[in-house]
């Protein structure tokens, strides 16, 4: 007996894995035998309590039983939570010869740093640790009235630009598509994974169950040619830098990541371009998504120039504030001409 290995479902994959078959690894083979015997140490006992507490026909295993268990912590912290108050305080801006206001929030005062959520104890009260004042809703107010008197001075202390480089993102796997899936498209994971069934079904997608954000040869050389036509060569990554080429640590590589289907007409394979799909509603934009995050991870990083600016307010009376505000140019698009990074709406 010997085994075939393919990570990617291409028909070269497959030729080449049974032309070249390994023996057998006796200690992958007792490793799955381990994940058996966990799944049903697990899952004999998890599963009968599933179908009395929450539903029938559920089911748990090794994977499962632990998920349950962090939910039920997680919730457990949710019940225990204790809320506190906290106010802010936030400033319209608007610089010389600039059309465009900007909004800027009050960091400190009383040269103490403003509390926010991250400075209270899970009980509700002010970390004593934290060093920040607390603004209730009496205090804020008045500072926002003393802030707003016409002798107020205004001093910008501190104007830094940093250029930033932005790698672009790996190709999707299930948990990803199922984020963005929300976050770009307003789809459920459930809603998401159903499209995506769809999708693999009619062979538009590879499969959509994977771990594994790491493309297969042949399918990084064909988002390349794709990038070079539609958007020019100087857009392209080396092989080496590109994103789709890296394998994460603890992927297990069952299936390489999930991307356009391969076209095949003749001689031609190629990724079929949208448009050309002759899909419509929720399946073409989830094969929108999924075309361009793949092109997006062979291509060059993203340049953006981050600029962070403190702004300084002293009444006549009264304590002072300083406001913080940042924002971000973008100076060479690179990955980000093929993958939109704004949110749903």
């Amino acid at each position: 007996v010997r085994r075939a290995v393919f990570h990617e479902i291409t028909r070269d994959a497959v030729t080449r894995a049974f032309e070249c078959p390994r023996e057998l690894d006796m200690s992958l083979v007792r490793a799955q035998e381990a994940r058996r015997i966990l799944d049903r140490l697990a899952g004999y006992t998890m599963t009968p309590l599933l179908w009395k507490k929450i539903a029938p026909r559920l089911s748990a295993g090794r994977v499962q039983s632990v998920g349950l268990a962090m939910i039920v912590r997680r919730e457990r912290l949710r019940l225990e939570f204790v809320r506190a108050s906290y106010c802010d305080l936030s400033a319209e801006f608007q610089a010389p010869g600039s059309a465009s206001p900007f909004t800027a929030t009050l960091t400190e005062t009383q040269g103490k740093k403003v509390a926010t959520g991250k400075d209270f104890s899970p009980d509700g009260t002010l970390k004593a640790s934290s060093g920040a004042v607390l603004l209730d809703g009496e205090a804020a107010g008045g500072l926002a009235e003393s802030l707003s008197a016409p002798a107020v001075k205004w001093v910008v202390e501190r104007l830094e630009t940093k250029r930033q480089k932005r790698r672009p993102p790996v190709p999707f796997i299930t948990s990803t598509l199922q984020q963005e899936g929300n976050r770009k498209l307003g789809m459920s994971s459930k809603e998401t994974m159903r499209v995506a069934q769809t999708l693999y079904e009619g062979g538009f997608i590879t499969y959509m169950r994977t771990d594994n954000p790491v493309l297969g040869t042949s399918a990084v050389q064909l988002a390349m040619r794709c990038v070079t036509a539609q958007y020019g060569a100087p857009l392209l990554a080396s092989s080496s830098q590109s994103s789709a080429a890296k394998k994460p640590k603890g992927s297990q590589e069952a299936h390489e990541a999930i991307r356009p289907a391969v076209s095949e007409d003749g001689a031609n394979r190629e990724f079929r371009l949208p448009r050309e799909t002759g899909l419509s509603g929720r399946e073409l934009r989830m094969y929108e998504l999924i075309f361009q995050r793949t092109l997006a991870s062979v291509m060059i990083d993203a340049e953006l120039d981050l600029t962070s600016v403190q702004i300084r307010g002293t009444p006549p009376s009264g304590d002072d504030g300083l406001f913080r505000a940042s924002g971000k140019i973008v100076v060479n698009p690179g990955w980000m001409r093929a993958y939109d990074t704004s949110e749903v709406g």
